[in-house]
């Protein structure tokens, strides 16, 4: 809470600051800001569904058997299977794993989902292949989901 507190004391700060020297840019900013939160809307509705979904769906006990300890590696290569093909903006991704991770998914497993959803782009192969080729897409999507899981071995062994 204090953390919070701190937080918006220095919003009020700089706000204040701002508009004591220059209300046409901050009203410029305020302007941009409504955009850029127009544009995100969508992602954090879409962030809060499914969220909600998989935690009203699925009961921490559950989860924690399809992507805990319990499940083992399989969890950690179906987690990283997912983030390869999914698109999913980090928006999103970061709240969703770590309300799995409370809700008893591993480390590794949620380093394996985040790490492959970055570096690994199945969705995009194609694309990707007409503008940096062949050989070059499937050496970084390789080399990706290569270090993704051996980031996602040592977030498990670190953590």
């Amino acid at each position: 809470m204090a953390t919070i507190i701190i937080i918006y004391g220095i919003l009020a700060v700089g706000l204040i600051v701002s508009l004591a020297k220059s209300k046409e840019k901050t009203k410029i900013a305020f302007k941009v800001a409504k955009k850029s939160l127009l544009k995100t809307a969508p992602a954090l509705l879409t962030m809060l569904g499914i969220v909600g979904l998989i935690l009203g769906l699925l009961t921490p006990e559950k989860i924690s058997s399809l992507i805990g300890a319990e499940a083992g590696i399989f969890a950690t290569l179906t987690a990283a299977l997912i983030g390869s093909l999914t698109l999913i903006p980090s928006l999103v991704a970061f709240p969703l794993a770590g309300s799995l991770l409370r809700s008893g998914a591993t480390v590794m497993t949620i380093s394996a989902f985040i790490t492959t959803l970055v570096m690994v782009g199945i969705v995009t192969f194609p694309m990707e292949m007409k503008v940096l080729g062949k050989r070059f897409t499937l050496l970084r999507n390789g080399l990706g989901i290569i270090a993704a899981l051996l980031i996602a071995f040592l977030m498990g062994v670190i953590l």
